[in-house]
């Protein structure tokens, strides 16, 4: 190759170069799903989490934006990953929390009922004693419902971790399967089978809204 034509080869390679669109870091993240919950999710869920004015119990209460964060933070504890089982979770907590206006249970008021999603207070107790860092406070009043339940909620992320730590721990892998799939069958049997109670309307309001929120196609 003569010098000329080597040098107008390599000015066609760099035009060629400097011209090119680069590399889109949007299209790589259309292939990786992100986790995260964001407060305008939260609200599409629970529209009354907006603020906490006028709240009952104004301490038990908590906004969208403190809701999300902490429930993002569940999930990547507990590692759920899959947005039908989040919806699903989410619907629940929003449900049992009075659109988390609540973490204990006042109405009829069981003690040592709460957290978000209104454990009963031996899945309280089984929920402390897998916290390494509640071991120390935990031996002093794991005879007491009441006081097991204040102990979670010291903390934020352990209030708003009890909804992912229940579905790791008391739904089978056939369950949790089936509520993978996005499908009301699967809805129904994590609510019945799981938490123990009727998948009726209302709660059925809640789950359509997380799905939508979530962006979940029914199957």
């Amino acid at each position: 190759m003569k010098l000329g034509h080597f040098w107008t080869a390599l000015w066609l390679l760099w035009s060629l170069l400097a011209n090119a669109a680069p590399m889109s870091h949007t299209a790589c993240s259309i292939e990786s799903r992100s986790n995260d919950i964001t407060k305008e999710q939260i609200l599409a869920i629970a529209p009354d989490s907006s603020s906490c004015d006028n709240a009952p119990f104004i301490k038990e209460c908590a906004t969208a934006e403190v809701a999300a964060k902490n429930i993002a933070k569940s999930f990547e504890t507990y590692k759920i990953t899959e947005p039908a089982e989040q919806a699903a979770v989410i619907a629940l907590m929003a449900m049992e929390s009075g659109q988390f206006k609540y973490n204990k249970n006042h109405y009829p008021g069981v003690a040592g009922q709460g957290t978000r999603n209104m454990q009963s207070p031996a899945f309280n107790l089984e929920y402390a004693k897998s916290i390494v860092e509640l071991s120390k406070d935990l031996a002093s009043v794991s005879s007491n419902p009441e006081g097991v339940l204040n102990i979670l909620l010291k903390n934020e992320a352990w209030d708003f971790g009890s909804g992912a730590w229940f579905l790791v721990n008391k739904c089978t892998q056939e369950v949790r399967t089936q509520l993978k799939s996005g499908s009301e069958a699967g809805w129904k049997g994590y609510i019945s089978t799981c938490v123990g109670t009727e998948a009726n309307q209302s709660r059925k309001e809640y789950w359509t809204r997380a799905m939508q929120a979530l962006k979940v196609s029914k199957s």
